[in-house]
């Protein structure tokens, strides 16, 4: 079993930038893929970003691309998100998720994808 917690989120103004991170607990956690996900009041939960945990490579989709960054520290088993040029359209529950399942046709963007979630994090963007 593994435990996700987020931390970093809060209230930013348009145009500010917040790190959000998400630190993994477990012995034997090793994760295929960690991702970002967010729900605005009212909305459906969407991906925001993914990882491919032992080769680094990212995700992300179109609404945060050139604006967001994923990372990792494999040693500290956590992920975190930069967000700049942050909008008011951003304003949202961040939640990190990890997937365990190792499948050549895993689809990153899906949330069905993933088996372990964190709780979640506010971020709200005045304008």
């Amino acid at each position: 079993q593994a435990q996700l917690v987020e931390s970093g989120g809060g209230v930013v103004q348009a145009g500010g930038s917040l790190r959000l991170s998400c630190a993994a607990s477990g012995r034997t956690f090793s994760p295929y893929y960690m991702a970002w996900f967010r729900q605005a009041p009212g909305k459906e939960r969407e991906f925001v970003a993914a990882v491919r945990w032992n080769v680094g490579s990212t995700y992300y989709a179109d609404s945060v691309k050139g604006r967001f960054t994923i990372s990792r520290d494999s040693a500290k088993n956590t992920v975190y998100l930069q967000m700049n040029s942050l909008k008011p359209e951003d304003t949202a529950v961040y939640s990190c998720a990890a997937t365990t399942y190792r499948s050549s046709t895993l689809v990153v963007s899906t949330r069905r994808s993933y088996d372990y979630w964190g709780q979640g994090t506010q971020v709200t963007v005045s304008s």
